[in-house]
């Protein structure tokens, strides 16, 4: 197998992203990178869940978590009978899948697919946990690669020169975005909103786009209008957790408020994703509400005074009519029109 993540940065490469071995899972704790390169070791796939549910691994990061959790469930229940190996990767699949409830509806459908490759496995008299191992590799790179179509019809959006904003870790096309924007010829700088209370942007977004060699630059999460009207930005994209059949866009809170400083100032707004079936209207979506402890603080310091309440909605709804184009493997869809997704 020819590997997608070549030439991405070194959180793209799959070994640090998530990766099953031996009985154990090991995840790169993005809570703390870069300044600190620590991967948490999950030897069963509670553990692993947890990790997705604390944000050890954030953007697409849990896809690739919770099917390598698949493998580790299939290690774990090896010397159990037939019927009782089934219901504890069907229970491990429900609960990988739900770790956070924003994302269940996309994760049940990976987590689904392990959970058959491991029973036919098991039927076949295989490993189950290498069969659904090498199914999360084969998946991973499948979708990089098919990233890969999206950022071209990403780039091929873009002028010839300018600077992008981002918000948030759109993990892999971030990567392959910058890629291709390199072998476009274009010439781009980077922003990066550095999107509260995980700094994402600030410590993963900045961290690709550095190891990528472009020039990149982080404001805070309330600077990206101001920056607009100096003319610092030429266009806005963004990764999506969610996107309805209705064409609303869920992605980290903070993203509609960039989208509505996008429309004031004339700036193209690009999401990047698939929409999801399960959500044929946006009232399906359930927007996850989080410790307020970490609007609290900063990187686990303190910033208020004890007593004062926070609220944290991990994310937030960004409607159609704030979004210039839903750039998909397939191309582009107004979000109007992204239904037809299916149709084609």
């Amino acid at each position: 197998m020819e590997r997608a993540d070549r030439d991405l940065a070194f959180m793209l490469q799959y070994e640090n992203v998530a990766w099953y071995e031996n009985g154990k899972v090991r995840i790169l704790d993005r809570r703390v990178y870069p300044s600190n390169v620590k991967f948490e070791v999950c030897t069963s796939y509670t553990e692993v869940a947890i990790a997705i549910r604390d944000m050890v691994t954030q953007s697409a990061g849990p896809y690739l978590a919770a099917r390598m959790g698949m493998a580790l469930a299939a290690f774990e229940c090896k010397d159990k009978g037939k019927e009782e190996q089934h219901s504890f990767l069907r229970k491990a699949a429900y609960e990988l899948s739900h770790a956070r409830p924003t994302t269940a509806a996309r994760m049940e459908a990976f987590t689904e697919k392990c959970y058959q490759v491991a029973i036919n496995a098991l039927e076949d008299g295989k490993r189950t946990d290498q069969a659904v191992f090498e199914h999360a590799l084969e998946e991973i790179n499948s979708k990089y690669l098919r990233i890969g179509k999206v950022a071209k019809y990403l780039v091929d959006l873009f002028p010839q020169r300018g600077t992008v904003l981002t918000q948030c870790f759109g993990e892999t096309i971030v990567g392959q975005m910058l890629k291709e924007i390199g072998e476009q010829g274009k010439e781009y700088k980077i922003i990066c909103a550095e999107t509260r209370p995980y700094f994402q942007g600030a410590r993963l977004t900045a961290s690709v786009a550095y190891d990528q060699g472009f020039d990149v630059t982080v404001i805070t999460d309330n600077m990206p209008a101001f920056a607009m009207k100096q003319g610092m930005v030429d266009v806005f994209t963004s990764a999506a957790d969610a996107i309805s059949c209705d064409g609303h866009i869920v992605n980290k809170v903070g993203t509609m408020q960039i989208a509505l400083a996008c429309k004031y100032f004339g700036i193209p707004y690009y999401v990047t994703g698939e929409p999801d079936k399960k959500h044929k209207i946006i009232d399906s979506v359930e927007i996850e509400l989080r410790d307020e402890k970490y609007v609290l603080e900063a990187m686990g310091v303190q910033t208020t005074k004890k007593g004062v309440k926070g609220w944290y909605p991990a994310f937030d709804i960004t409607p159609p009519k704030l979004c210039e184009g839903i750039v998909t493997s397939k191309g582009v869809y107004l979000p109007y029109e992204i239904n037809r997704f299916f149709d084609e």
